[in-house]
């Protein structure tokens, strides 16, 4: 397993990490085969697990603490998440300091842990000054029960005005950020949020490294019995022709290469500096193990190349002002 440090923190994390979300906790998969993957990636070098307060409702949380129970805590590394709505009650949602220590709180029962390694701000909350935010962080990091904390899908304006905030405060500055970043999303990272994240000293771990399955090629030839197409109602309208073209450009490249399209497409989020880890979806023991086969293929500055040629969406650069 490779380790990335994150930002300019000491945190080290494995450079293709677990995730959560739709997944575990969840109808979708059988709780018995969540915990499968996740022992699985755990016991082959994966120590970064990332999960969030809404995923499955807390159910998430609670398998992830379970299954973290047969392992030393401290070789682990769990993030939380908190933004979206919990419950209908009003101040069940946001950033504001009432949710964010409550929801912290909840979480920490959940997982029954005394800590989580990572907490992030799961959107960026136009409604909450974002001090307000920062400060009930701070005095979360103060008590122990967040070690680092970092943002999901925030801009480069928004990652400056949270980075500028906290050192008005003299507060602990953001590590992370994670952002959704694939051969196929790709122009929200590269139109400025990863230059921006470089000079702040902060690094990504990236969400839906495999365009939510489409990069792994099982759906270049129609729609697969049982697959997340059938299973999750917003996923039917995310798969394209356009999608699908770069999908089976892709599959012949890492044909060519002698590995498998869903091991380039991670090896290539893997390529960009400002990424330590590729956060990676499993719903059963030998996807992890196709997962970490990205740790074996090699971007070099040829392959690269075929591969901008074949994708054909690289972004126009802007820098932050």
């Amino acid at each position: 397993m490779e380790y990335r440090r994150v930002g300019k923190s000491g945190l080290k994390v494995s450079a293709i990490s677990l995730g959560a979300w739709l997944t575990y906790g969840s109808s979708v998969v059988e709780q018995e085969a969540s915990e499968q993957c996740l022992r699985t990636a755990i016991e082959n070098g994966i120590n970064f697990i990332d999960v969030a307060d809404m995923y499955s409702r807390g159910e998430a949380e609670k398998l992830v603490g379970k299954v973290a129970k047969d392992y030393q805590r401290s070789d682990l590394v769990i993030s939380t998440k908190a933004y979206w709505p919990m419950s209908d009650n009003v101040n069940d949602r946001g950033l504001s300091r009432k949710h964010i220590i409550e929801s912290v709180n909840k979480s920490l029962k959940r997982f029954d842990m005394d800590y989580v390694d990572i907490f992030f701000c799961h959107r960026y909350d136009d409604e909450v000054p974002v001090e307000e935010s920062i400060r009930a962080i701070e005095d979360l990091i103060s008590q122990g029960k967040i070690l680092y904390w970092g943002t999901s899908m925030w801009n480069s304006a928004n990652i400056q005005e949270g980075v500028a905030a906290a050192q008005r405060v003299n507060a602990n500055p953001p590590i992370v950020e994670q952002p959704e970043y694939n051969m196929i999303d790709r122009a929200f990272v590269e139109t400025g949020l990863d230059s921006t994240l470089a000079a702040n000293g902060m690094s990504m771990v990236v969400w839906s490294p495999l365009a939510q399955g489409i990069l792994t090629g099982k759906y270049n030839d129609g729609i697969p019995a049982g697959s997340r197409h059938e299973t999750v109602d917003w996923f039917k309208n995310h798969i394209t022709p356009e999608k699908l073209d770069i999908a089976r450009k892709v599959t012949a490249l890492a044909q060519e290469m002698g590995t498998t399209p869903a091991a380039l497409a991670i090896a290539w989020v893997l390529h960009n500096p400002v990424v330590a880890s590729a956060i990676t979806g499993a719903t059963k023991p030998t996807q992890v193990h196709e997962n970490l086969k990205a740790l074996s293929v090699q971007i070099t500055p040829e392959i690269n190349a075929r591969i901008e040629a074949l994708l054909g969406n690289k972004p126009m650069i802007r820098k932050f002002n």
